[in-house]
């Protein structure tokens, strides 16, 4: 005898929409952030990478200036500092994701 189509069809549905269920509930319970709240995220991330990348370059024009050298310091501390707050950013974003999990 052939299996019926519409046994397999009937759970087919009934395991979908199970699937829907418990992704309504996930949502309801763990709610999206806000757009204001992701447009904070993005800000404070941009800034921790462009705050120590400037703060190199200044430190290093500065030791330029100072020893006559080109661009001896500048560029190496530029890319320390963008280094520096990539790896920040990194850090704060798994940071934010370990607590989110956690609540």
């Amino acid at each position: 005898m052939e299996p019926d189509n519409n046994d397999e069809n009937n759970d087919r549905i009934a395991r979908a929409a199970r699937r829907a269920v418990e992704r309504e509930r996930n949502a309801r319970d763990e709610p999206e952030p806000s757009l204001g709240s992701r447009l904070g995220q993005i800000g404070i991330l941009g800034w921790s990478i462009v705050v120590p990348t400037l703060l190199g370059l200044a430190i290093g024009h500065w030791l330029d200036k100072h020893f006559h050298t080109g661009v001896f310091f500048a560029a190496p501390l530029l890319m320390a500092g963008a280094a520096f707050g990539l790896w920040s950013a990194w850090k704060w974003m798994h940071r934010q994701t370990r607590s989110q999990h956690h609540d």
